[in-house]
């Protein structure tokens, strides 16, 4: 009786999640909570990152307050599924700077089974949709939007204000590039 009310009981069942915000947010922070808990499950993991990030690491996924766990390089969205070898948990962190691959590549997972977990910015410097992030929201189950602290007033901060001089989107860099600001002192310092 219960199996046939509730016919998904017993299977794995496989979803999305998306960690997003602004520079400082905790997004990666949090990628790595999750996956220690499911470490402490005894679930298997398997983690990714592009290889412009290379701010802390080379090899490991680091937060900005210096957690880190081992991970793979990759190139390009594609090197996931050949990376992939049954692991229950797929992490991806600074997913915005993957091609738009991506997200074919996590729908496929989950419907193999797999929880995708991913972390990214979901808006560039000028305050736009940042890469492949809002694909990746709009077909995620769960989403989680973090916020750090805006450093001119102390609100909650969403934006990633840029105060090099460079222009080009994607700039690699942490504190001595960014600083994250909430909407009322980013549109002050932006116009």
């Amino acid at each position: 009786m219960f199996l046939e009310q509730f016919p998904g009981e017993g299977r794995q069942h496989g979803w999305i999640e998306v960690i997003c915000g602004s520079m400082f947010s905790g997004k990666t922070e949090e990628l790595l909570r999750r996956i220690k808990r499911a470490e402490f499950a005894n679930q298997k993991v398997l983690l990714v990152k592009p290889k412009i990030d290379n701010r802390y690491s080379d090899n490991n996924v680091v937060s900005h307050q210096g957690s880190a766990l081992a991970s793979k390089l990759i190139e390009n969205s594609s090197e996931i599924i050949s990376l992939w070898s049954n692991e229950k948990i797929v992490a991806i962190d600074e997913a915005q700077f993957f091609d738009s691959g991506i997200v074919s590549v996590c729908n496929q997972l989950a419907a193999k089974g797999v929880r995708v977990i991913i972390a990214g910015l979901d808006m560039d410097y000028q305050g736009t949709p940042f890469g492949p992030i809002p694909d990746l929201l709009a077909i995620a189950e769960y989403v989680t939007k973090v916020h750090a602290i805006c450093l001119s007033c102390g609100n909650l901060a969403q934006f990633s204000h840029r105060t090099a001089s460079e222009t080009g989107q994607v700039l690699v860099g942490a504190v001595e590039k960014y600083q994250p600001l909430c909407r009322s002192c980013y549109n002050k310092i932006s116009h």
